[in-house]
């Protein structure tokens, strides 16, 4: 419902904001929590391109839960992928 793009972010941000925020929504989960599974030796391997590459199996997506309930998500591009998982952190907290 909402993109908000830093100025002087990367153009190449906004899709990967936004597929991580899909992602997190699709497996309901945080797209960190990912990371294992899906690396070569992982069960899940592939996953990233399924969906037409959409899927983002690395931190910075995050779901916004209310009430046990997934209201939509939180995900975040352009820095570090240490950065961008602390500021989707923040956002999700402020939810």
């Amino acid at each position: 419902k909402a993109h908000v793009r830093m100025d002087g972010a990367n153009i190449g941000s906004i899709t990967i904001a936004i597929n991580k925020a899909y992602t997190s929504i699709a497996f309901q989960c945080e797209t960190g929590d990912l990371q294992g599974a899906t690396r070569q030796d992982g069960p899940i391997y592939g996953l990233s391109d399924a969906h037409g590459g959409r899927l983002a199996v690395f931190p910075g997506g995050i779901p916004l839960v209310r009430d046990g309930s997934i209201m939509g998500a939180i995900g975040v591009s352009t820095g570090t992928i240490e950065q961008d998982q602390e500021v989707a952190s923040a956002g999700a907290a402020a939810y």
